[in-house]
């Protein structure tokens, strides 16, 4: 049995898989938060409207309900966030051949989705003060989920070379 070594190699991601896979867990991680939301009565729309206010300005904190413009900024920026944060994983996890196995693709991805999580609500939060109130075990949850079906995502499709 062989042994592979996780040290930095020049290695080349595929950036195609990798958008793609940062891409498709953000739309099962949104999916996700809104089954939670439907399944323990919150408002569905509140992480939308948290989320447009990165592009839209805070005002739309205050008003609740659906609405368009929320829903389509909301989904920009989710979706453009999600493609960049699966290049980041893409350019992390060819170098150090973390994508030598499932195990390990799934296992680094839960770390960077951590460390995700960190960054958005501990950093970002100076910046955007109210993504705070997002605080806690089920973002926290959703974060590492995000990074295991990217890094699983982009094992799976990853054209070796």
């Amino acid at each position: 049995m062989r042994l592979q070594s996780h040290r930095w190699a020049a290695r080349e991601p595929d950036w195609v898989i990798g958008a793609l896979a940062g891409f498709g867990a953000g739309g099962i991680v949104m999916v996700i938060e809104l089954a939670f939301a439907a399944a323990f009565g919150t408002d569905p729309w509140r992480t939308p409207r948290l989320v447009a206010a990165m592009v839209l300005g805070s005002p739309v904190l205050q008003v609740g309900g659906y609405s368009l413009e929320v829903v389509v900024a909301a989904l920009s920026v989710h979706y453009l966030l999600g493609t960049f944060f699966g290049l980041v994983l893409a350019a992390l996890m060819a170098p150090f051949r973390l994508d030598s196995s499932v195990v390990m693709a799934v296992v680094s991805g839960a770390v960077f989705g951590l460390l995700l999580y960190l960054f958005n609500f501990y950093v970002i939060t100076s910046v955007l003060p109210w993504f705070a109130e997002m605080r806690g075990w089920v973002t926290v949850l959703g974060h590492v989920e995000f990074g295991v079906m990217a890094g699983l995502i982009y094992r799976v499709l990853e054209r070796r070379r």
